[in-house]
């Protein structure tokens, strides 16, 4: 039942974190770094949205040290869109988790980014002391999603809830949504804000679509 739910793990990009296709626009130019043309690629990274982006890059260069220099590229393109401004809050997102916070749950934040570059998100938009955990892939043993490790993380690392099915999962990508269910999570709820569509994001397993993080304090209260 949602009102039993103590622990709350979110997805930054497209989920709280309004990034307007810069994930898209960063992966462009690292793969023309690397002397690959990213329109014939660029199916493969939406579909895959939410998953660690190393792993992307392993698919897509199959040499692990291609696959570094690509990874490496994105991440850098990526921080100067940061730096350059082009990043903002998902409406109502803030105040979303302060609400959560304030309902007596834990809110911790998950991304498939390093973690230099969600560090670079987090001061961007003055989120550094928003939430007690913020995690990436690193931080639960390398695999990111579809995996249930950084949920799974945030679960032992919060001590908040006293089993898997007082965790709430909620993010923007079919990725987000295995996770949350390879996880046992009690909640798992996609929205409407990112990468991916209602019929997706069911497929994959959610429990419930939101048109916003937004809307779920009221979920759950």
């Amino acid at each position: 039942m949602t009102e039993d739910i103590r622990l709350v793990v979110l997805d930054m990009a497209g989920t709280t974190v309004a990034d307007g296709g810069l994930v898209e626009q960063a992966f462009a130019e690292a793969a023309r770094q690397l002397g690959a043309e990213p329109a014939s690629m660029l199916d493969h990274v939406r579909a895959t949205m939410g998953e660690s982006k190393i792993s992307v890059f392993r698919h897509l260069f199959g040499e692990e040290a291609k696959a570094q220099q690509a990874n490496k590229a994105f991440e850098e393109a990526y921080a100067r869109l940061v730096d350059a401004g082009r990043i903002a809050p998902v409406p109502g997102a803030r105040e979303a988790i302060e609400e959560l916070t304030s309902q007596g749950r834990t809110v911790v934040l998950t991304t498939g980014f390093a973690r230099p570059t969600q560090d670079a998100i987090l001061t961007a938009l003055g989120w550094q002391d928003l939430v007690p955990l913020t995690l990436c892939p690193a931080d639960a043993g390398g695999r990111g999603r579809p995996y249930p490790d950084m949920v799974l993380t945030a679960f032992l690392r919060t001590a908040a809830a006293d089993g898997v099915r007082q965790v709430a999962v909620v993010g923007d990508t079919s990725y987000d949504m295995l996770s949350g269910v390879r996880s046992g999570a009690g909640l798992v709820a996609g929205v409407l804000t990112g990468a991916h569509d209602a019929q997706a994001l069911a497929a994959a397993g959610a429990h419930r679509v939101l048109d916003s993080v937004a809307q779920l304090p009221g979920a759950l209260a």
